[in-house]
């Protein structure tokens, strides 16, 4: 059965999306079956995946809604994983299922018929905390949170948790922060190295060894629809979330509800 695992931040801009797109390559790059589900109206997930999201015929939308099963709205991408994709649409379900019984257990219930099928499945969420987040969090076992090293990033950072707390109280006993990873990082700037090191204090063994360092082949690679690995293996980008997601494999496993 599939590790299922949200990639989440509430503050925008932290390389969120950035991290699902990568992680789910690297990951299928090292054998393993991959589902990337982009929860995010901006399809910015679908986009980085090489898919048109205006182009689908099914998207998330319709499985939220009820009108195809989900095995039915799964794409093949062209760099080794599938995904369910997210275009603007997804912004008005949350006011049709909003009334609706079991409202906060639609992924979850629709993933039942797919998790067999792979190895990970990786729920990219948006930096909001909407119905269809609530959603996404109520369908994973874990949380890996990316995290630019700055002052506003730490504050946000306390949100997310008591928000994750709340979740594994009211709808999902078995949802915990599996990971937190450093994105955005450039050692030489104090700050960062202060954030940093009160991130270890805090996470612990939690806390990936892996950092994901500012990299401009990074920034571009979603302009071309492509995850960093295959827009530019030797960066430097690339290496990191290779080893992140090496150190994932060996590190992070995730509770069976």
């Amino acid at each position: 059965m599939a590790q299922i695992i949200a990639i989440a931040n509430q503050k925008g801009g932290v390389g969120k999306t950035t991290t699902a797109v990568n992680l789910a390559a690297s990951l299928a790059v090292l054998k393993k079956r991959v589902l990337l589900v982009d929860m995010d109206s901006q399809g910015n997930a679908t986009m980085g995946s090489g898919i048109q999201k205006n182009d689908l015929l099914y998207s998330i939308t319709d499985v939220m809604l009820g009108e195809v099963p989900l095995s039915t709205a799964i794409y093949q991408s062209e760099v080794g994983y599938k995904v369910l994709g997210s275009n603007r649409d997804l912004a008005g379900v949350e006011l049709v299922i909003a009334e609706q019984e079991g409202r906060e257990f639609i992924l979850r219930e629709a993933l039942k018929e797919v998790e067999k099928n792979f190895d990970y499945i990786l729920v990219d969420c948006a930096p909001s905390l909407s119905l269809i987040t609530v959603n996404a969090l109520a369908a994973v076992q874990g949380v890996i949170i990316p995290m630019q090293c700055e002052y506003y990033a730490l504050e946000g950072l306390a949100d997310l948790t008591q928000t994750i707390d709340k979740i594994q109280q009211a709808l999902n006993p078995a949802l915990e922060i599996v990971g937190v990873v450093r994105t955005m990082y450039d050692a030489r700037n104090a700050l960062t190295r202060d954030v940093s090191a009160e991130l270890e204090q805090y996470f612990g063994q939690k806390l990936y060894d892996t950092v994901v360092p500012r990299n401009v082949r990074l920034a571009e690679a979603p302009a071309h629809g492509l995850p960093i690995i295959y827009f530019e293996k030797s960066s430097k980008g690339a290496i990191a979330y290779l080893n992140l997601a090496a150190e994932i494999l060996k590190k992070t496993t995730v509770k069976r509800k």
